[in-house]
């Protein structure tokens, strides 16, 4: 089946998206002092809303509010605030349908990620947070466990949603209050959950939404009276906040960026593992952190892979992201469309060879084919650089102990992947690559009873599981 564009028959009918958004504070939407700016429909172009920017001024009163309400909210039971919890996990249940078409609309993913894995996560985060509000001591985390404070939370474009559940579940959980500032180019999920919010009941100011750019982002952050600071995003932005908060007491976790191996011996199963390089590279377009982007396959079978793998590239669809055939939606933003050709280009004229199944791309919107490089070495800036996007660079190995090296010749080390069908071999490599995560004949797998997160320069500090726990309470190691 040839790789093609795949028109939507889908109506958004069901989103009620408004001409103008402002900001959520202390339990209400206001207008924010800054100038305003718009996100847009990447697959199309067109602008969807214009969304207030919050200014410093915004952001202090985020914080203040923020502050109120942590005296009541960290006083009130676990018990109690487990209901607040579970309140909102059935309330984006209910709205599931509505959640994922405006996450497709204003991100660019397929609505079958959206659907059938954010969302579904999402509610998942705050159902598992509910449970663990009543039982912070017995989480092994201390015999009685306080909650920081004030927590500023800044979260990225490729998972809007999904990184909002990941850090205001436990961060509610523990007790502490929360101002959070999404990506400028995906603020609408974030806006509808501030709706969840009023809806849950939600005492106001304890959760507090403010949208803008990076200096707002930085306002967030670099605020006194914020207790903690929660960041997921790039490395660059990630050394920023760590110099920014230097010397304070702030305590922060940093999910930062990837350029995980997957790693295919020879006896691992084929077709399976095909589907996992598919799943773990062009997933939500390649925009992950933890995407698999650098496959090392041993050399006796890599044309085997290498021509399986071209196929199946072949049978992918892409196209509108409300189209549910749709495998591969828009890519997020004119300028991450912009540095994923760039470093495609590079990779070109550096000599690895390129290829991309034959397709053609709509006119309009922000598109970019399933890429694969293969003549890669570890000098490529392709092999070395997070691109992104969906492009996959592929190189290939003769020993285990290669395999490893190659693995952990990045500055990074948030994943991994292994697939092989000796579990002794699994175990080895799991002990030997420095991720945070390995995965062992799968890919991209999540669950909100399991920690992430990476070492190096993807990060410090976990989110997920009790470990997720332990990043919003005093004394606790995260």
């Amino acid at each position: 089946m040839a790789f093609e564009y795949a028109p939507a028959p889908e109506s958004r009918s069901i989103v009620d998206i408004k001409p103008s958004y402002g900001l959520f504070i202390d339990g209400e939407f206001v207008d924010g002092r800054g100038t305003s700016f718009k996100t847009v429909n990447p697959a199309t172009e067109e602008t969807l809303a214009e969304i207030a920017e919050a200014s410093d001024a915004d952001v202090d009163l985020a914080v203040r509010a923020a502050r109120r309400a942590f005296r009541g909210w960290s006083r009130m039971s676990g018990k109690e605030r487990a209901k607040y919890l579970f309140r909102i996990a059935r309330i984006i249940q209910e709205r599931a349908r509505e959640l994922a078409v405006l996450e497709s609309i204003d991100n660019g993913k397929p609505i079958k990620e959206s659907r059938d894995v954010d969302v579904p996560v999402v509610a998942a985060h705050f159902f598992y947070y509910a449970g663990w509000a009543d039982k912070l001591e017995h989480a092994g985390l201390g015999p009685d466990p306080q909650p920081l404070g004030v927590a500023g939370q800044v979260i990225p474009w490729n998972f809007p949603l999904l990184m909002l559940a990941w850090k205001v579940a436990p961060a509610l959980a523990c007790g502490n209050t929360v101002v959070l500032k999404p990506a400028e180019t995906t603020p609408l999920t974030a806006l509808l959950f501030a709706e969840i919010c009023q809806q849950a009941d939600l005492p106001p100011g304890v959760v507090n939404i403010v949208t803008g750019a990076g200096s707002t982002g930085q306002a967030v952050v670099s605020h006194p009276d914020v207790d903690k600071v929660a960041f997921t995003g790039s490395t660059a932005v990630g050394k920023a906040i760590a110099r920014a908060i230097a010397g304070t007491d702030k305590k922060a976790t940093l999910e930062l960026g990837g350029k995980a191996a997957n790693i295919v011996f020879d006896d691992a199963p084929i077709d399976q593992a095909v589907e996992g390089i598919v799943g773990g590279i062009f997933f939500n377009q390649g925009h992950v952190c933890c995407a698999g982007s650098r496959l090392l396959v041993q050399e006796s079978v890599a044309d085997e892979v290498l021509g399986r793998l071209k196929r199946r590239m072949g049978t992918l669809r892409v196209g509108d992201p409300l189209d549910k055939n749709t495998d591969i939606g828009a890519i997020n933003s004119a300028e991450q469309l912009a540095r994923i050709r760039e470093l495609s280009d590079i990779g070109e004229a550096e000599g690895a060879e390129r290829w991309a199944p034959a397709c053609d791309l709509p006119s309009s919107g922000f598109w970019f084919p399933p890429t694969v490089f293969t003549g890669v070495t570890q000098a490529h800036r392709i092999a070395r650089e997070e691109v992104f996007g969906p492009v996959l660079s592929v190189l290939t190995f003769r020993t285990p102990a290669e395999a490893i090296e190659k693995a952990n010749n990045t500055p990074y080390g948030l994943s991994a992947g292994v697939w092989t069908e000796k579990g002794s071999r699994i175990l080895h490599m799991a002990s030997q690559l420095r991720a945070g995560v390995v995965w062992a004949n799968t890919f991209n797998k999540f669950d909100p009873a399991s920690p992430f997160g990476g070492y190096k320069e993807s990060g410090y500090g976990r989110e997920g599981g009790r470990q997720g726990l332990a990043a919003y309470l005093k004394g606790a190691d995260a």
